[in-house]
């Protein structure tokens, strides 16, 4: 499905700053600041990731899915990067109004946010932009400019791996597209894993999905992809720091290209 020029965003924005009028339309304070909505403490929900990692080690998105609706209820959360609806789609038909979260860094393509506003107004979810405590201003002024280049480990740490740690602290399980065929630091994701880092359970629906099933559910279920996919960027990130691979090569050579650096931190 390609992305409508215009669209009706459905957007909450968690912010540990001033909103500003760029801002999505409802605005409500960082996951700090909130009620805590875990259910479980972190053993009980350690035991569970362990037991459901067992169960569920050859379970399909579908199944995966309906166990973390049918377990958690509304405190899991599904993260994306909005390079493709595929899990936003599969996620919304096992619970229908199901939070999606997108890290609102600052630096993501026209594109990317074009995506996520489309999906707000296309699927039954609701959007939850995770910003990080500094606007791109404010991190320069504290920083020095394009800390992306100068050091982008800490770039990422900030703005990607701070929010998403605040975030996910509201939650029992978090659901995450990660795939083992996306790279091979990712080659053995289990289905259903238990996050020590962030103490929630990981649900990875997609992680035995091939490129080919990738496809195929698009165009099955008319999902929407990113214009910048068939435009050439078969992985998408942060603007500054996505490039188109050549032809042929590792789809995720174009993050961070000429870099020893593979991952943002999010997932390992």
């Amino acid at each position: 499905m390609s992305v409508p020029e215009s669209a009706v965003p459905n957007l909450r924005t968690l912010t540990a700053h001033a909103p500003t009028t760029d801002d999505a339309a409802a605005v409500r304070p960082a996951a700090t600041n909130e009620p805590a909505r875990r259910g479980r403490s972190r053993e009980e929900l350690r035991m569970l990731a362990e037991q459901a990692a067992r169960d569920l080690a050859d379970a399909t998105a579908e199944e995966a899915l309906a166990w973390t609706a049918r377990t958690f209820g509304d405190r899991w959360i599904v993260a994306s990067n909005f390079q493709d609806a595929v899990l936003v789609d599969l996620a919304a038909k096992a619970r229908p109004g199901v939070e999606v979260l997108f890290l609102e860094t600052g630096y993501h393509f026209a594109e990317t946010i074009g995506t996520r506003d489309a999906v707000a107004s296309t699927y039954p979810v609701q959007i939850v932009n995770a910003l990080p405590d500094r606007t791109v201003p404010e991190q320069d002024a504290a920083e020095g400019p394009r800390l992306f280049e100068r050091e982008p480990d800490r770039c990422c740490f900030l703005r990607k791996v701070v929010p998403l740690r605040r975030t996910l602290s509201s939650y029992d399980a978090w659901v995450t597209g990660v795939r083992r065929v996306d790279a091979p630091t990712r080659a053995n994701t289990p289905i259903v894993g238990w996050d020590e880092r962030n103490g929630l359970v990981k649900v990875n629906p997609l992680a035995a999905w091939t490129d080919e099933d990738m496809d195929a559910y698009v165009a099955e279920h008319n999902v929407l992809v990113n214009p910048l996919v068939p435009a050439g960027y078969p992985s998408i990130g942060c603007a500054p720091c996505t490039a188109k691979p050549a032809p042929g090569a590792d789809p995720r050579s174009g993050r961070w290209a000429g870099r020893a650096k593979t991952e943002c931190g999010l997932h390992g």
